[in-house]
């Protein structure tokens, strides 16, 4: 599996000293907000496996994202596949970062990096970003890392209940747009 380095950040292969941050982080209500539920335990680590599994099969996914200078674990950035009964489909770039990872421009410079890999590794013509109408900040790295948002493509996620993880919008970014 491919590492990413940037200027501060290692995306790398999930490792067991992983688990119980990833843990803490999906038990947060706050970094839950635009996701749902908190996770117990169990759903946490087995997303970690699944993660793993999806990343071995296809040579993409999520990559555990840490602070080169401490070797801090702070969350994920990668691609995955657009799920299943969304009105589009294609390769998504996503992130989720801990709250005490929150406004250090972290999620951008994974961001950019996963972009880079997207285009220039797999040969991606198109990125896609899905957020909830409410996630400002995650939209803002969304049009920082030079994605655009077209309010016709906005759609009510099908797995969301009826409330404010229904709404959703849809950014995208082709290869040759890069910042």
């Amino acid at each position: 599996m491919t590492e990413l380095l940037t200027d501060r950040l290692t995306l790398r292969r999930w490792r067991a000293a992983d688990l119980e941050p990833w843990a803490a982080m999906n038990a947060d209500p706050e970094v839950r907000e635009h996701l749902g539920d908190v996770l117990t335990r169990e759903q946490s680590d087995a997303s970690v496996a699944q993660f793993q599994a999806e990343f071995d099969q296809r040579g993409y996914g999520w990559w555990a994202v840490e602070v080169r200078a401490t070797g801090e674990f702070i969350g994920f950035a990668g691609l995955d596949r657009v799920d299943d009964g969304l009105p589009f489909t294609g390769v998504e770039i996503g992130w989720r970062l801990a709250r005490s990872a929150w406004g250090h421009g972290y999620a951008t410079e994974a961001a950019t990096a996963v972009l880079a890999y997207g285009f220039d590794t797999l040969g991606l013509p198109e990125i896609l970003a899905v957020t909830t109408a409410t996630n400002l900040r995650s939209q803002a790295v969304m049009r920082r890392i030079g994605m655009t948002r077209d309010p016709a493509d906005d759609f009510d996620d099908p797995a969301a209940p009826e409330g404010p993880l229904r709404p959703n919008v849809l950014f995208r970014i082709a290869r040759g747009a890069r910042v």
